[in-house]
């Protein structure tokens, strides 16, 4: 009942590497029991303490993890000390979170990046890499040896193909794979099917379209859990003028009847459920209607972004927040503004039930004026209607435009 999500980890480049290229150092794994609070469980692999790596080569590319009878298998590539290209390693553990140990030499007979593997119905396990024509083979019940010959997977259109990504689903063979088409240079992300794990395959079109920012790859995992399929992908979000450096991102996958595959369209909001009681980053929206998002500071992105609501019937909503615990109770919001204006949240629809409404006065006159234009301050709001359970709630602009960062709800004392 638990996600482990295993990725690569973008680093700046230290001295006397290539600043503008991919560079990572280690594995971390991250886990959650609900996809939105995640625990970083540490340092699992690093680069200096695997015999067959490469010292300070900082190309631990993408990783993945299975498990079979009870131990799990982490398999990642990088530069081996002797020869060129990639070569592809195994760390094994008893628990998901470690402590995994390396195996002194990488698998035999295999070069290339972007392992996946695939545990079968049957126990028998296939591995998939990247790196010149995509590969596949099956491997030995050890899952540290091939067992039998390499294949190039058959059925795959042309154009740059790299992080596969394998998964049975209703006796269907699923492989996914960023691509990129010929008349974009970004990864789209794509998928073939077939009735044996490695193929030849059924190209099927595209899971993800191309980044609209640009960000230059796309990799991926796409899992089961709690009877809800999700895709795993990421985008170079906290840091915008590098898509070298990239930050991991959820939203929900849908299948066809026929077990094709419904394209994501990625949102900023992402999955799992927040409590209202926490402060809503309500820049990662669900939807949005004329607003848009910006960075709070283009240094530090940490800091995260803003809502702009630029003028009346604009609205951004926010799914699943969870008004279980909330009684009488008022809303908070971080605000900015140029002029006095004012904005609703509804649940449901931007038409639906008011929950709150909240004036946002910058401006007053008579004996004690003031002028808080263009400055965040917090403003308040009782709650009219308190939704029942887990709502989606829409921020409307009611007027002139204006700027939130967050938002809050809280019980009054007394309850």
């Amino acid at each position: 009942n638990r996600v482990y999500v295993y990725p690569s980890h973008d680093i700046p480049a230290p001295e006397g590497q290539r600043q503008d290229w991919f560079c990572m150092a280690d594995y971390h794994v991250f886990s959650s029991d609900n996809l939105t609070e995640w625990k970083d469980h540490g340092v699992i692999v690093t680069q200096n303490n695997v015999p067959w790596v490469k010292p300070d080569s900082y190309s631990m590319w993408a990783p993945d993890c299975v498990c079979k009878d009870g131990k799990y298998y982490f398999f990642f590539p990088s530069s081996p000390k002797s020869g060129r290209g990639f070569a592809i390693g195994v760390a094994t553990a008893d628990n998901p979170e470690g402590p995994f140990t390396c195996e002194p030499e990488p698998i035999k007979g295999v070069m290339g990046i972007d392992p996946s593997v695939l545990l079968d119905d049957d126990g028998q396990c296939y591995m998939y890499w990247a790196g010149g024509p995509m590969r596949g083979a099956k491997l030995k019940s050890t899952l540290k040896e091939l067992e039998g010959e390499v294949k190039n997977m058959e059925g795959l259109p042309e154009g740059f193909k790299e992080g596969p990504f394998a998964f049975k689903r209703g006796g269907n063979y699923c492989l996914t794979f960023p691509w990129v088409r010929k008349e974009n240079g970004t990864e789209t992300l794509a998928y073939a099917m077939s009735k044996n794990p490695l193929g030849p395959w059924d190209f099927k079109g595209i899971i993800m379209a191309e980044s609209p920012t640009g960000c230059w790859t796309n990799h991926h995992s796409i899992i089961e859990y709690q009877g809800q399929w999700y895709l795993f992908y990421h985008h170079n979000d906290y840091s915008p003028s590098m898509d070298k450096r990239r930050s991991t991102r959820i939203d929900r996958l849908w299948f066809n009847d026929d077990g094709t595959i419904q394209e994501v369209i990625p949102t900023l909001r992402g999955v799992g459920v927040n409590k209202a009681t926490e402060r809503l980053q309500i820049d990662r929206y669900s939807a949005t209607c004329n607003a848009s998002v910006a960075l709070l500071d283009t240094i530090d992105t940490f800091r995260g972004w803003e809502v702009v609501l630029p003028r009346e019937h604009s609205w951004v909503s926010y799914a699943d927040v969870d008004f279980s615990d909330m009684k009488n109770c008022y809303m908070v919001a971080n605000v900015m503004a140029h002029e006095n204006t004012s904005f609703t949240v509804r649940a449901g629809s931007p038409k639906g039930k008011v929950v709150a409404q909240a004036k946002v006065v910058v401006k007053t006159e008579g004996q004690r004026p003031r002028d808080y234009s263009g400055k965040w301050m917090n403003v308040t709001a009782e709650v009219k209607n308190v939704p029942n359970g887990v709502a989606d709630l829409f921020f409307c602009c009611d007027g002139a435009e204006v700027h939130i960062d967050w938002v809050q709800f809280k019980n009054h004392d007394k309850y």
